[in-house]
């Protein structure tokens, strides 16, 4: 079956003290899959991955696979700019029974062609019957997977199975790959070139409406433009620091952000607080 539908990045809510809230984070799975999320990526970017240790990443997976893992698809985000801890990671979440793990493109270290080639077979080939959703995201790991060269490592890689596209050009199906879209204002777009969904933020407050942009084509673009400015405030500040803010105010479980992110000022809040305001999602004070 292909890999798509409205997988939200989910944000790992923290207690008071810093620590994982593995209550909050049950109460929030089950709110995204009852508000439009097909699946979940549990300990991605969103989630603050790079400042969990494994054993917590392992904790929630195994938490959400025991929780929602018959009826929603669970992907853990499992990729570093270490190979040998990508491929570890990558084998504990099979594991743990996931469904699916994200391995984002090598940041920082700035390998060639032949090293990424390299770091996706060994990450694969740690765990050869998990399937691997490749994460392309130029803007943040400064190096992109050309769709050449995504399509040699579909081609090269069974277990390779699906793209998270966070490139806004040259986005194009790939043989081999289910196409996914990274950025939530790119779900329409990538939908109209027969992709197959999106690994989306956004959702955490909006599910039902992109869920709807799956479901109802002929209605697509229209509800793409009225999200627009709820996906702009989303991204106000640096990630996920709007989304933590926005869920707050709606009184569900986030909980504060670990350094280095830091919570949302004054302003960015009046801008998160005005969008929720003016589509209907809380009222106004």
């Amino acid at each position: 079956m292909p890999i798509g539908g409205v997988l939200t990045a989910m944000v790992t809510p923290f207690d008071a003290d810093g620590r994982v809230d593995e209550a909050g984070a049950l109460r929030l799975m089950r709110h995204l899959l009852d508000n439009g999320s097909d699946g979940l990526v549990i300990a991605g970017t969103t989630g603050e991955s790079a400042t969990l240790s494994d054993e917590e990443k392992e904790r929630l997976w195994r938490l959400a696979v025991e929780e929602v893992g018959d009826e929603a698809y669970v992907v853990a985000g499992s990729g570093s700019n270490d190979t040998a801890h990508s491929a570890h990671l990558t084998r504990r979440a099979a594991e743990s029974g996931v469904d699916a793990a994200l391995v984002v493109t090598p940041y920082y270290n700035k390998p060639n062609r032949r090293g990424l080639i390299a770091h996706f077979t060994a990450v694969a080939e740690a765990a050869p019957e998990l399937p691997i959703i490749l994460y392309n995201i130029p803007s943040r790991c400064v190096i992109d997977l050309d769709n050449e060269l995504l399509a040699e490592l579909a081609a090269t890689i069974p277990n390779v199975q699906a793209v998270k596209q966070a490139r806004y050009e040259d986005v194009a199906p790939i043989d081999g790959l289910d196409l996914l879209a990274g950025n939530d204002d790119m779900l329409a777009k990538v939908l109209d070139l027969g992709g197959t969904g999106g690994i989306l933020v956004s959702s955490h407050v909006v599910g039902g409406e992109m869920r709807r942009m799956i479901d109802e084509p002929e209605s697509r673009q229209e509800i793409h433009d009225q999200l627009a400015d709820l996906f702009k405030a989303m991204f106000v500040t640096a990630s996920p620091t709007p989304v933590k803010a926005a869920l707050e105010m709606l009184g569900l479980p986030a909980g504060a952000l670990r350094l280095p992110m830091v919570e949302a000022s004054d302003e960015e809040r009046a801008v998160i607080r005005g969008v929720l305001e003016r589509h209907g999602l809380l009222s106004a004070v």
